[in-house]
């Protein structure tokens, strides 16, 4: 257990300095300068600090190793389960924080209440000659030195758990091939750590000042304590007005711009690449928006060449079809532009319309499967060869299933397996009726049984689009569906001419 054996070193190691800073520095200055004590009443003193730590230690120690015990058992080998492992991973996520409860229980009251009861009992045998009321100040003095001692355990904890989380996330994917994480999830919000701190930070000395002039000025009998506290008090009203306040501007200055970023990052993970951070600040942050920003810009870049990829291998899967056949030639560009602009009539939107011609592009991709001497016979074809024709469409989903990654080619599917179905049901391959049929599937029919009726084929010669119009016209709600073939129609006739 090297890294669990350094952490506990480093914890240990801080809690030595920490203490000392916190206790020894502050509580022996604040008696030597303050206090003036006699000889005999200083090592009455020292007798109180010594037998007080030695509670405080132990009760602390107690409490240190509840705290450590799923993550001692977990660096011994004895966790068994993913979920056991997971609940380690949060446990050492929340030691920062369980060493600030230890230092203000524990490690505060196991010091506090022996050293009040011992001093109070000295003070009342003439052991000690101050005032009883020195015992309350001492009690809040103390409460200050333990919250500035929580606040130095915490963030010297928190660079601790570092390496312990990092060995705890390797062992997890070794051993399960999981990556651990929060998820996002917030254990201490920024704005509670950054208020308590500088409002900690501005108050403390205040506090320990007007602490130790009161009991300098008296013991120097130089005031009153009433006058003292007057002044005093208005001191530490204002004091820690203003710590608080600096405390809340800080923590907005950093918050603000970590939401920005954070709105701007769910709007990545949901494919809006359209809009930058605001590039307003001119700290760090700045460093971060600028970094951000490139981030985007070099999606933006790989998003433009993938869709141009993706343009290409679609347009050029149906150039490869459309090539066995000069006949045929340029047949699915033209579906996929009479399709797109049925779509576009019919208040598609420009994500729909993008998937509606790529899957328009794609609908005869099936034909590469049917025998040339089915396809491009010039004659009437048998019932057999008839069958091995409906078999495209289904040959055509089969194809497209075997392209990765198969989500990315899943919203193609129906529209390609469907171009041949029927409103009525006679269709193949599913005779599916009405809106049953998907709707890409539904415009493509459309789109696909107009180009056919009006281009030439080896066995006969296009009709004319008057006619295939009219045929369009009366198939409607029987071979194909009435709302996109009138919508067709309309469109045709409203630009005679244009379309061919």
């Amino acid at each position: 257990m090297p890294i669990y054996k350094r952490f506990i070193q480093h914890v240990i190691l801080n809690y030595i300095i920490g203490s000392f800073i916190a206790v020894l520095l502050v509580c022996m200055i604040f008696v030597f300068s303050t206090l003036n004590v006699a000889h005999y009443e200083l090592l009455g003193l020292v007798k109180i600090v010594a037998f007080s730590s030695v509670i405080m230690i132990v009760c602390e120690t107690i409490v240190f190793r509840m705290h450590l015990r799923p993550v001692h058992r977990f660096f011994q080998g004895n966790q068994e389960t993913l979920k056991d492992v997971e609940a380690v991973y949060i446990r050492v996520h929340h030691l920062p924080n369980l060493s600030v409860l230890r230092i203000v229980g524990p490690h505060l009251l196991g010091f506090s209440i022996p050293a009040t009861v011992i001093a109070l009992w000295m003070i009342h045998t003439g052991q000690l000659t101050f005032p009883f009321y020195y015992v309350g100040i001492a009690c809040i003095g103390a409460c200050l030195v333990a919250s500035m001692h929580a606040l130095v355990e915490f963030f010297l904890t928190m660079r601790a758990i570092k390496p312990l989380l990092e060995e705890i996330r390797n062992r997890t994917y070794q051993q399960y091939g999981l990556s651990l994480s929060l998820r996002g999830r917030v254990l201490l919000s920024l704005r509670h750590k950054f208020q308590l701190s500088a409002t900690l930070i501005g108050a403390f000395p205040l506090f320990l000042f007007c602490l130790a002039t009161q009991i300098r000025l008296e013991r120097l009998e130089a005031t009153d304590s009433g006058s003292y506290w007057a002044w005093a008090g208005m001191i530490l009203i204002f004091g820690v007005a203003f710590a608080y306040l600096g405390g809340r501007l800080l923590t907005r200055e950093i918050e603000q711009p970590i939401h920005h970023l954070l709105e701007k990052m769910n709007e990545v993970k949901e494919g809006r690449l359209n809009s930058n951070a605001s590039d307003l600040y001119s700290d760090e942050f700045a460093e971060l928006v600028e970094g951000f920003n490139m981030m985007i810009e070099g999606l933006k870049e790989r998003e433009e060449k993938n869709g141009q990829l993706l343009d290409s291998y679609f347009a050029t899967l149906a150039a490869a079809l459309d090539a066995r056949d000069a006949y045929t030639a340029g047949h699915s560009l033209r579906v996929a532009e009479y399709s797109v602009l049925i779509g576009r009539k019919g208040g598609l939107s420009e994500t729909d319309l993008d998937l509606l011609r790529k899957t328009a592009l794609l609908h005869d991709i099936g034909k590469i499967g049917v025998a040339d001497a089915v396809l491009f016979k010039d004659g009437k074809l048998t019932d057999e060869e008839f069958d091995q024709i409906k078999m495209h469409p289904v040959m055509g989903e089969s194809i497209l299933r075997q392209v990765e990654p198969a989500y990315a080619m899943a919203p193609y599917l129906p529209g390609v397996r469907s171009h041949h179905e029927r409103y009525d049901g006679k269709g193949y391959p599913d005779q599916l009726s009405g809106e049953d049929i998907p709707l890409f599937g539904r415009i493509i029919a459309v789109a696909d049984a107009y180009d056919a009726m009006t281009s030439d084929r080896p066995y006969r010669k296009g009709m004319k689009e008057e006619k295939a119009v009219m045929i369009l016209e009366e198939g409607k709600g029987t071979q194909w569906d009435p709302y996109f073939a009138e919508l067709f129609v309309k469109e045709w006739r409203r630009n005679k001419g244009i379309l061919s």
